[in-house]
């Protein structure tokens, strides 16, 4: 996670600067309250637990919304199960943790 995310989010009126991704680099802008190093790295940790916890989420490559359509469509002309069985192999390639 970024540095900027993680104070948008503590602060979402902050204004600062920084180099690269280096916290002692931080300069406060425009009157804006720092934010203590200790809180920005604990706001970084709960970000990436996040992002890592919906992880299965992103790795989750369903159809396109028309190809989906277009499968239920053919499915009811069809009595085929095309829509159904591709779903479920989506779900069941990546698993809910």
């Amino acid at each position: 996670m970024k540095i900027g995310q993680a104070i948008k989010k503590i602060n979402p009126n902050a204004e600062f600067t920084y180099l690269g991704e280096d916290l002692n680099s931080i300069q406060w802008l425009n009157g804006t309250t720092p934010i203590p190093v200790a809180d920005i790295e604990a706001k970084l940790t709960e970000l990436q637990a996040e992002y890592d916890a919906n992880q299965y989420q992103r790795d989750r490559v369903y159809p396109t919304i028309q190809e989906q359509l277009d499968m239920q469509y053919w499915d009811k002309v069809n009595g085929t199960t095309n829509w159904e069985d591709a779903i479920a192999k989506v779900k069941a390639d990546t698993p809910k943790p």
